[in-house]
């Protein structure tokens, strides 16, 4: 069901009964504060967690408080948007039910540790207040250093070195990825991930590595092409070791 060969992946810009269904967004607001803004593979780390952290809620499950939203989101489009916040903008919106995930990457007085927090789904076009008014431009953010080679032993959200994409539609298109691997993996091998604390890493394939990868059967993101690229681009794999052929 998810995987880039199948007929439905809920990400591909071909018409399916995804798309005849009440269609829902779940929302993930990063704090941009203008003084120290995160670095952006932090950023893009976290909100992938954040997705993950998310799927895995006790009030996301079964008859959970969140449950109802999570199946309809996940009965349509599976579509994701960022946001950004500071200040009190970010106090207003840590105060509606969700979760925050802090990331770990470099602190100074320039950089601050990636903060992203992640809401149950709403619909499209019934955003709170608190959240509609916040701008999806503006969540640019950037590497200092270049982050260094990835851990093999641990999944990898490969993104594609073709796209040129803002920090947002990356951090949107990371947690598409970590959700691929989700549906992807076993019970088991979900639990050991959930029980680690969701480790992984975001980086942008090379060239040659990027055509070996889309041809491995590994869960492959196609973006519907709403915003910033076109339809149809293969926008990241996520290669999780427990999913390697």
């Amino acid at each position: 069901m998810t995987s880039e060969n199948t007929a439905e992946n809920p990400f591909r810009q071909q018409q399916t009964d995804r798309d005849t269904a009440p269609q829902f967004v779940l929302p993930l607001v990063i704090r941009m504060e203008k003084a120290a803004p995160p670095a952006r593979t932090d950023a893009l780390e976290t909100a992938a967690r954040a997705v993950l952290v998310m799927l895995s809620d006790e009030r996301s499950l079964g008859e959970g408080e969140w449950a109802q939203a999570m199946r309809d989101w996940q009965d349509a489009r599976i579509r994701k948007v960022v946001r950004r916040a500071r200040g009190a903008e970010w106090r207003r919106a840590s105060e509606l039910p969700g979760l925050t995930v802090t990331g770990s990457g470099p602190a100074s007085e320039t950089v601050s540790v990636a903060e992203v927090r992640v809401f149950p789904p709403v619909p499209l076009d019934g955003w709170p207040k608190e959240l509609a008014k916040l701008q999806v431009s503006g969540t640019d953010c950037y590497d200092a250093v270049k982050p260094p080679a990835p851990d093999p032993a641990r999944p990898v959200l490969w993104l594609s070195p073709d796209l040129d994409m803002s920090a947002g539609k990356a951090m949107a298109q990371a947690g598409h990825g970590a959700q691929l691997a989700w549906w992807d993996l076993s019970e088991t091998d979900r639990k050991a991930w959930r029980e680690a604390g969701f480790p992984l890493a975001v980086r942008t394939a090379g060239a040659e590595h990027w055509r070996q990868l889309t041809a491995s059967g590994l869960p492959v993101v196609q973006d519907a092409g709403f915003t910033e690229i076109a339809p149809g681009s293969c926008t990241v794999v996520a290669d999780h070791p427990a999913l390697r052929s």
